[in-house]
């Protein structure tokens, strides 16, 4: 193609689609950067190629998505780092959800609110484009503990050491290096069915570890954290976010979320300060398994803690002193009422009160419906149930029923704000809205259930 025709190729292309993407002649650079070896092979040197033919080379392999066509839902809530501009009584939250597109694939979108002294949850105005993720490979493995991590992993039973590989490297490396140890060991081993497991498992311990960064200039409501390593290559779904208050008073918000690759689940974590940079991090140890993980927003006796559903059916509890490894749960609530037998769950990380730990739940009864329940731990002994509503706290109603998943309502985190509690749901795997409760009211009915 001469120049003067990709130069009208290429402007077409901008003119209908730079005003729905930032820096979409960037992106379209990326994309033919990823073809640079099939040039090579061609003998075309990528470098001599000029900007406007990658950028127009780079086009042809580019295609929209709309990540949030089919549903917007599962939502989670926080406040924002960022408190700055609010009136009395209000809160500024930042409010995560599970947005699913073609093919079902999830991910974490967000949207910023204003929480008014009357309970009225303002949105914020969504902006026109999507910012996309600029993934960074820059985390550093120690060998050593690299090979320790593998082994808390478990997900093989021979003890074959993974050396032939890791040999290669020194005793600090990083993906990249560990990329080029696996293609050479392909290239002079043959390697057994076993070989070939370690080697897969090393990958995705390497891939697991990955940070993402989005440009300042970007709204929270532009921003998208899609599927990136190939266990997540499915969806990202249903982040539980809450703000982790550390021992030293610093706030860091963690996400644990659900990792889907079209096979098999896998609960995986993610961290940031300010919602613009994250880190994702891989969960490991014997209840690495199951949907559903939720992180107490401290602490508890100088232990982190969780609860979890390793079965499926009952919720758990579970301390560790390492975030990313937990390995013993301990049962502290079953299925009771008719409207939960099939199984209960929680609906997010639990919430501090004065009165105890206030446990968002969810049930599972006939026609495999979905309603949101409410327990009360003690606070310095959280498997302790100090009680628990007889009745559901939220069902859906007639306008709720219909969606994607009929007769589901489900939240994956909520706020206390002004003496209420503000429970953001899902209304049938579709939309989502929310509901107020009064705090003193429900904690009062908690305290003389049981």
């Amino acid at each position: 193609m001469p120049d003067s025709e990709v130069f009208v190729a290429l402007s077409q292309v901008l003119r209908g689609y730079s005003r729905r993407h930032r820096n979409i002649s960037l992106i379209f650079e990326t994309h033919f950067n990823k073809l640079a070896e099939l040039f090579g092979e061609l003998g075309i040197k990528p470098g001599k190629v000029s900007h406007s033919r990658k950028a127009l080379i780079g086009s042809y392999f580019t295609m929209e998505y709309s990540i949030e066509s089919a549903a917007f839902f599962n939502p989670s809530i926080v406040e924002d780092p960022d408190q700055s501009e609010t009136g009395t009584d209000e809160k500024r939250v930042i409010i995560s959800f599970r947005a699913t597109g073609e093919g079902h694939i999830s991910s974490i979108v967000f949207r910023s609110a204003i929480i008014d002294k009357n309970n009225n949850m303002i949105i914020e105005p969504v902006g026109k484009m999507l910012a996309e993720a600029e993934r960074i490979k820059r985390h550093i493995y120690n060998k050593k503990s690299f090979i320790k991590k593998l082994d808390e992993m478990r997900d093989f039973d021979n003890k074959l050491s993974p050396l032939f590989v890791l040999e290669k490297l020194g005793d600090k490396f990083t993906y990249g290096e560990l990329k080029r140890a696996v293609a050479e060991t392909r290239k002079t081993h043959k390697l057994t069915p076993n070989k070939e497991l370690i080697i897969n498992q090393m990958v995705w311990l390497a891939l697991s570890h990955y940070e993402i960064e989005f440009s300042l200039d970007s709204a929270i409501s532009e921003r998208v954290i899609f599927p990136i390593s190939d266990t997540e290559k499915n969806g990202i779904e249903d982040a539980r976010f809450v703000r982790f208050t550390e021992e030293n008073e610093e706030v860091i918000y963690y996400a644990t979320y659900t990792a889907y690759d079209d096979m098999s689940i896998l609960p995986k974590l993610l961290s940031t300060r300010d919602f613009y940079k994250f880190k994702g991090l891989p969960i490991h140890g014997e209840l690495a398994q199951n949907k559903g993980m939720a992180l107490f927003p401290r602490k508890i006796n100088g232990k982190y803690a969780i609860l979890c559903r390793i079965d499926g059916i009952n919720n758990y509890i579970a301390y560790s002193d390492n975030i990313n490894i937990w390995r013993e749960a301990r049962l502290i609530q079953k299925p009771k009422y008719s409207w939960e037998l099939i199984q209960v769950g929680n609906c997010g990380s639990p919430i501090e009160t004065e009165e105890g730990w206030l446990v968002i739940t969810h049930g599972v009864g006939p026609m495999r419906e979905y309603v949101l329940g409410a327990s009360l731990y003690e606070l310095n002994n959280p498997e302790n149930e100090i009680g628990r509503l007889k009745t559901p706290l939220l069902s859906p109603n007639s306008e709720e029923r219909e969606g994607y998943v009929p007769n589901v309502v489900y939240s994956c985190g909520s706020i206390i704000h002004n003496g209420s509690l503000i429970v953001p749901y899902a209304m049938s795997d579709y939309a989502s809205t929310y509901a107020t409760v009064d705090l003193n009211e429900l904690l009062g009915e908690l305290k003389s259930s049981k």
